[in-house]
């Protein structure tokens, strides 16, 4: 390990991840061989001159990769190479997306061993998967889709029914059924972020309308209506990302009657809602005959999937939809869609969804424990915290202060309709980090708010 402090330095990563490579390096060399013992963590900081966080989180992703166990009171040592992952799966884990708002990954051995019972079983149809399908998905995968809908207390006809390649390229289908360029739509004064770009994209105006803690206002919507003559309203009313908010029951039958009036199209983005034990009824229920309703399942199974169980007013308007889709991606991926039908049917996917109902609430009471130097606004089941920046603490500041850990922070801004000053960071709480590595980033954010903030 004499050369160490050169190869992490050579090597253009990020410290931790450059520690991990030594490791695996010097394995393949047979400089460390199965069973060796590394070095305590703070002496091995102070041989190759880096902090302690920076070892812990280099043995963290070593452990991850498959390098190393750990044995509580023994110490960290090295496992047989067989156990290696192999150099492409490195460069995918190294070029995961921190600034999403992922659900946490499932780690249990069975579970895990189901998932993949799973996709060996679909495999056996490659070649048919491989071939171009029907846009929406055939009849097994809708009808998979209506249970997985059930969950949230929509029954749609299968001539509603879309399974579409994810929330995203939904959206922008809907949005080129729905509006041309210059025209309004309405949406939360913060409101998702892949929204702002999808309208922007599309020359879409975005008015945003003014909240409080149980969502928009309804009587800003009626205002905003008579005022703008919008295309549509866009809500993610469960779960509300960034804020964490879920719109109450009391007020989603207001803000429903506000629509139903004017005749307005809502798209209703249900991301969230299939994690919450106790959900409120989608707005699609209170208006269904104006709402597309779009069932993202990148947060509740996995964003890998590119999926996303979507319903459509009405029959008619189903027939858009898949127009819609078919020009802006041919298709849902046969092979996700297979996969995603599988699961459902077989129970796996609500497995996941459990698992990650469970590991978000984990999680967020690490949050409540270890923040304490800011406020900030969560639900037991969100996948973030809305983090209040202190006086004198910016977000600019606090993502440089952090880059050199795998947590996701993104300012307000980026969410906002109308630019304004930041005064809110999203902290992401989800994605690839195990318990032990957000439990040492969440301290470390702490200090360095407790820091900045006596600085500033």
């Amino acid at each position: 390990m004499d050369n160490w402090h050169q190869r992490i330095e050579q090597s253009g990563k990020p410290r931790y991840v450059a520690i991990a490579d030594c490791i695996a390096q010097d394995m393949k060399d047979r400089v460390l061989l199965p069973g060796d013992r590394l070095p305590p963590q703070r002496r091995l900081a102070d041989q190759i001159g880096v902090d302690f966080t920076t070892v812990s989180r280099g043995y963290t992703e070593a452990l991850k990769r498959g390098l190393i166990e750990t044995h509580v009171g023994r110490g960290t040592f090295v496992l047989p190479q067989q156990d290696l992952r192999a150099p492409a799966d490195e460069r995918r884990a190294l070029a995961n997306d921190l600034t999403m708002n992922a659900p946490p990954e499932p780690t249990d051995p069975a579970l895990l061993e189901r998932m993949r019972a799973g996709l060996t079983a679909v495999s056996d149809d490659l070649v048919h998967l491989l071939r171009y399908q029907n846009p929406i998905g055939g009849d097994i995968d809708k009808e998979a889709a209506s249970i997985w809908l059930s969950m949230r207390g929509l029954v749609p006809n299968l001539d509603r029914i879309a399974v579409t390649p994810g929330a995203h390229a939904t959206m922008l289908a809907i949005l080129t059924v729905l509006a041309e360029p210059g025209d309004r739509i309405l949406c939360e004064d913060i409101t998702y972020a892949g929204f702002k770009k999808i309208a922007a994209q599309l020359g879409l105006r975005l008015i945003g309308l003014p909240m409080d803690h149980e969502g928009i206002l309804p009587e800003a919507l009626e205002q905003a209506i008579v005022e703008h003559g919008p295309k549509a309203l866009y809500l993610n009313p469960t779960l509300h990302n960034p804020t964490t908010l879920v719109v109450p029951h009391s007020r989603r039958l207001e803000i429903a009657a506000v629509i139903n009036r004017h005749q307005l199209p809502l798209i209703e983005d249900d991301a969230y809602g299939f994690v919450l034990p106790d959900a409120p009824p989608p707005m699609a229920t209170f208006a269904p005959d104006l709402t597309w309703y779009i069932g993202g399942l990148a947060k509740c199974i996995g964003a890998g999937l590119r999926l996303a169980y979507s319903v459509a007013p009405n029959a008619r308007m189903g027939f858009s939809l898949e127009n819609g889709i078919r020009a802006v991606s041919v298709m849902a991926s046969p092979l996700s869609m297979a996969l995603t039908t599988r699961w459902v049917l077989d129970g796996t996917a609500d497995q996941i969804r459990r698992f990650i109902r469970t590991e978000t609430a984990y999680r967020q009471n690490l949050a409540t424990q270890l923040v304490t130097e800011a406020t900030f606004e969560a639900h037991p089941n969100a996948f973030n915290i809305w983090l209040r920046l202190p006086e004198g603490v910016s977000c600019a500041s606090l993502m440089a202060q952090m880059s050199n850990h795998e947590i996701g922070i993104s300012p307000e801004s980026a969410f906002r309709v109308l630019h304004s000053k930041d005064s809110h960071a999203r902290i992401c709480l989800g994605g690839k980090m195990q318990r032990h590595t957000l439990e040492q980033t969440l301290e470390h954010l702490n200090n360095q708010i407790w820091r900045m903030g006596q600085a500033g």
